[in-house]
């Protein structure tokens, strides 16, 4: 059961929040350093799998997509928040980065690899994640790869993120989800690390 409290912020404004914060989120976050390393071990062992290139939608400072780089993958960060891009650009110099959005997943030359999705669903319409699962599910080969992570609860149900306000779902939705958008899911999970949200992810693969 969806339990939305409010209309959700539109894009624009989730981007020009995350602008303003852009230095702050990099100084937390922006280091593959801070990442927990079950994370990190899950996004090596997709990676491997992959063939073909692979885009990380929402890549934010762009550490993950170095870590991808790093793990033998060609690897393609897209944020629509100059500031990352900007930054991501001065700090993996080898890597590439543009600015954009889910859209341009629409609009590539060849079929991907891999969709690379670590949070970048959370401030999203919960209306909307099925439109974007269906973008990704069109931009890969078939075979193509999936890596989705996303807050786990008991509920489709909004929460105040410190930047913008965002959307927890059960990891049994989700993949209900992504199965209805042409996925196969081949791997779940979820825990609750001590001081963090409830984490999920899932590995899936374009049917």
């Amino acid at each position: 059961m969806n339990r939305q409290s409010r209309t959700p912020p539109d894009a624009d404004t989730v981007h020009s929040a995350y602008s303003a914060r852009a230095h702050e989120y990099i100084d937390l976050l922006g280091d593959i350093d801070t990442t927990a390393p079950q994370d990190r071990a899950l996004v090596t062992r997709w990676a491997r799998g992959c063939t073909g290139r692979v885009v990380d939608i929402g890549c934010g400072p762009g550490h993950w997509t170095a870590y991808l780089t790093d793990a033998g993958v060609t690897a393609e960060g897209i944020d629509p928040v100059p500031e990352f891009v900007d930054h991501a650009q001065r700090t993996y110099p080898q890597v590439q980065f543009r600015q954009g959005t889910f859209d341009d997943l629409g609009g590539l030359p060849d079929p991907l690899g891999g969709v690379f999705s670590w949070y970048s669903l959370i401030h999203l319409d919960p209306g909307d994640v099925p439109g974007a699962l269906e973008t990704m599910r069109a931009s890969l080969a078939p075979g193509g790869r999936l890596l989705l992570a996303f807050f786990d609860g008991d509920h489709v149900e909004e929460f105040p993120h410190a930047v913008a306000a965002a959307f927890y779902w059960p990891l049994t939705t989700m993949i209900d989800t992504v199965h209805r958008a042409g996925f196969t899911v081949t791997h779940r999970e979820h825990r609750h690390d001590p001081g963090h949200r409830p984490h999920a992810a899932l590995l899936a693969h374009r049917d």
